[in-house]
């Protein structure tokens, strides 16, 4: 069993906000807290795999009819850009546009 942290769980969270909500590198920011650069980007990693939403999250209503939505207008779109590649072509098979 691993021994227990020296760190709190709340200085935690406000080291890896401070190197989130800084311009500075997360070296720089260890290096300032008197820590090790490695630990420091360990918490951060784990604070943002711990953000990701889960990938086999399910969809609400809004989001799937939304989806729904952008998919039939792509559809739409390839469509469109079907018919003018082909307008585009001339009876030799050359396109139209000066090139």
């Amino acid at each position: 069993m691993a021994p227990p942290s020296k760190y709190s769980p709340e200085f935690r969270e406000e080291a890896v906000q401070i190197a989130l909500g800084s311009s500075k590198t997360i070296s720089e920011v260890a290096r300032e807290l008197e820590l090790n650069s490695e630990t420091l980007r360990g918490w951060v990693k784990k604070h943002l795999k711990q953000q990701e939403p889960a990938p086999d999250a399910e969809l609400t209503v809004n989001e799937r009819a939304r989806l729904r939505e952008l998919e039939r207008r792509i559809r739409e779109l390839e469509m469109e850009n079907s018919f003018l590649k082909k307008a585009a072509l001339d009876s030799t098979g050359q396109s139209n546009s000066a090139g």
